[in-house]
């Protein structure tokens, strides 16, 4: 299955907002596994904000990860391995193993010196590949405009 008509097929709502949160540092992928990159996006976000989920899926990890609180959603219907979603600074609301809907409040935003202000930082994998999860929101369609002398 091509990862654009998995990405077509989900009803997808951003993590924060909204409105749609203001995008802070875009998705960089690294030029190899372990390069400097931005395996993610910085999404503005106050601290105490609630992260939503932007799918349907599974809880498969809430807790710790190199001193900051992390939640993983897994999506189902996604192909194998399935699409993974990763929110960190969060304080998580919910357990592993929970099945949330889209928009349900999955964590809060907690503080972290990873922004210049307060973010939350939002990843995308399938299987241990990074993928960008900007290409999980919807945008307006293209429109083409008249040429003008």
């Amino acid at each position: 299955m091509h990862l654009t008509t998995v990405f077509l097929a989900l009803t997808l709502l951003w993590p924060v907002g909204p409105p749609p949160p203001e995008i802070l540092r875009g998705w960089q992928p690294p030029p190899g596994p372990y390069a400097a990159g931005h395996r993610g996006v910085d999404l503005a976000a106050p601290p105490g904000a609630p992260v939503l989920a932007p799918a349907a899926g599974t809880v498969t990890f809430a807790g710790p990860v190199g001193g900051r609180g992390a939640v993983t959603l897994t999506l189902p219907g996604t192909a194998t391995p399935p699409l993974r979603t990763t929110f960190t600074p969060v304080t998580p609301l919910v357990p592993p193993g929970s099945r949330v809907s889209p928009g349900t409040p999955i964590a809060r935003v907690a503080e972290s010196t990873h922004c210049p202000v307060s973010c939350l930082h939002w990843g995308l994998l399938r299987g241990e590949e990074y993928l960008n999860p900007l290409l999980l929101t919807r945008r307006p369609p293209s429109r083409l405009l008249p040429l003008r002398n």
